[in-house]
């Protein structure tokens, strides 16, 4: 959900800020005053193209920013381009400079506006006058009529993952094969003489702790058999101390309870002294001063610290380039049987690609003439006469196979009888785009209300000036449409309709003023009384008469 907006500096705006909330927030305000600016700001941090031309007359730059709640898919893009997440908010901050250039920052830190376009997707769908941010674009209808019908494609991913990784093994076996062929003196030599030595994962590390014990095999006898004399062979050793000193503490315990402590103490102790010269004595007597071992010792680290130097900073890492290499010397000598194993897995795999795309493609179909009805009877509800089309293309060649099907999922539409069908995006008027999107949505939204799954969709949903050409019952539909959609996600909207003005959640002016000389722009929160003043103004214009709020009250009234 869209939490915050601003924009500084920005047009006509000096300096606005609005905080939105949940179901529906409609922005209202006199021609002219800014209403479609603040559409457009979003759509900018959305990624739409930035120009110049947006820089306030007499500021070096115009700032503009939000903040969305976060979902799991858009801090797994943040992720994915190493942008901290910051809690459960995601801030979009972009700077157009009176240059012409810009920069981005997302949570505080530089980012790209092809990151913005990854996150969009995620957080909102802005369809301006200017631009149609993602809206009728082949992704999105395809992720429409999947979540209308509820459907999944993790069974048709998976299978694609499986061909598709079969597929780079074989392209890669059968890459640069004279490359890979003057390669096998080399990697034969590597093979040979890992394999000569054999190495084993740690061995280093325990010769270099014996090799030392060898090399200081006089002090390190002299310093045990010093410590054991010490601590229990020598004359006046701790032991013999220790041992005369409990039998006086015991005599005095017998006579007075509060040495027992002392005594426990002392016996402890005397086990512990006992301990540690057994040890040091058992460590002296297995010493050994072997210079042959020294020798051999040496060598052997040696031949190790060879490998480490050519094939990894750790006898893990040379054992692992070991195994490689013999996997590509294996690949080589049986270079044919492995084609054929593959071939044959590969071609198990693709079928098992089209079986599961096949199965999403006729519930596709199924979906879409579903939709279609449902669709063009919302389309025709607001003042529009159209026929409506949803087309499942599929196309079955492994060039067009993706994680998603094969499918293109293409909406059609004639607004004018007698006109053939055509792609959305080809239909002449902005408003017309907006309510069809409109239409559509709600469409999907029933659908998916009566389905049992639910597939992540932008919880914010942005259209501006829907209500073109039409008014009376037509107005009434499109906010009664926009109502329903907004119960399942957050919806933005300018209008100039007081018939959909009713229905908000959230009911925002835009004001246009003149102050020391400049046109500033504001945007704030109306009041319960405000908004009824609001409304009656755009019944009635300019002067409110009683007959106008009156109107406005049973709007209100009726609307709730």
């Amino acid at each position: 959900m869209l939490l915050e907006l601003r924009a500084e500096n920005y047009a006509v705006i000096d300096h606005a800020i609005a905080s939105f909330g949940p179901g529906l927030n409609l922005l209202t305000g006199e021609t002219g005053a800014g209403k479609s600016i603040l559409v457009d700001a979003l759509a900018l941090l959305m990624g739409s193209k930035a120009s110049s031309d947006v820089v306030r007359h007499g500021a070096d730059k115009a700032v503009v920013s939000c903040v969305f709640e976060s979902t799991p898919g858009a801090e797994a893009t943040l992720e994915a381009n190493g942008i901290d997440a910051d809690g459960d908010e995601i801030i979009l901050r972009r700077e157009i400079l009176e240059n012409g250039k810009a920069r981005v920052y997302v949570n505080n830190q530089p980012a790209t506006v092809a990151v913005l376009r990854q996150l969009a997707p995620e957080l909102a769908l802005v369809h301006a006058q200017s631009e149609t941010m993602g809206a009728f674009d082949q992704l999105q209808q395809r992720q429409l009529l999947d979540r209308f019908a509820g459907l999944s494609t993790d069974s048709v991913a998976a299978a694609h993952a499986a061909w598709r990784a079969l597929q780079a093994r074989l392209e890669d076996l059968e890459r640069d094969e004279q490359d890979r062929l003057r390669m096998v003196d080399l990697w034969s030599f590597q093979h040979r003489e890992i394999e000569g030595i054999k190495p084993e994962a740690g061995e280093d590390e325990a010769l270099e702790t014996e090799r030392r014990v060898l090399a200081n095999a006089e002090k390190l006898y002299a310093a045990s058999m010093s410590a054991y004399d010490l601590l229990y062979d020598g004359a006046g050793s701790a032991e013999a101390t220790l041992r005369s000193a409990l039998k006086q503490v015991e005599e005095l315990a017998r006579y007075d309870a509060k040495f027992e402590e002392s005594r426990q103490q002392l016996a402890s102790t005397l086990a512990v002294v006992e301990d540690v010269g057994a040890t040091v004595r058992d460590y002296a007597e297995g010493i050994q001063s072997s210079p042959e071992r020294l020798a051999e010792i040496e060598d052997r680290l040696a031949a190790l610290g060879r490998l480490k130097r050519k094939y990894g900073t750790t006898l893990a890492d040379v054992i692992a380039h070991g195994e490689e290499v013999a996997q590509k010397l294996a690949e080589i000598e049986n270079r044919d049987e492995i084609l054929k194993t593959l071939r044959a897995d590969l071609d198990r795999a693709a079928q098992a690609y089209r079986e599961a795309a096949q199965a999403l493609h006729a519930e596709r179909e199924a979906a879409a003439k579903k939709l279609e009805k449902l669709a063009e009877a919302q389309i025709n509800d607001l003042a529009m006469k159209v026929r409506f089309a949803i087309g499942v293309l599929a196309d079955e060649k492994p060039a067009s196979w993706t994680a998603y099907g094969w499918d293109t999922v293409e909406c059609r539409i004639a607004t004018n009888a007698g006109e053939p069908l055509k792609p959305l995006d080809e239909i002449a008027s902005g408003g017309e785009m907006s309510r069809v999107l409109l239409a559509l949505k709600v469409s999907v939204e029933e659908g998916a209300a009566k389905g049992k799954k639910k597939l992540q969709m932008p919880r914010t949903l942005v259209f501006d000036e829907i209500d073109i050409g039409i008014g009376g019952r037509a107005a009434e539909a499109v906010g009664q449409k926009l109502k329903a959609l907004s119960r399942a996600q957050q919806v933005l909207c300018v209008t100039h309709l007081p018939q959909i003005a009713s229905f908000a959640n959230q009911h925002f002016l835009i004001e246009k003023q003149e102050k020391q000389g400049r046109t500033r722009t504001s945007v704030r929160l109306l009041t319960d009384n405000e908004r009824t003043e609001e409304v009656a103004r755009m019944l009635s214009g300019a002067k409110l008469t009683e007959t106008s709020i009156k109107h406005a009250e049973q709007m209100l009234k009726t609307s709730r």
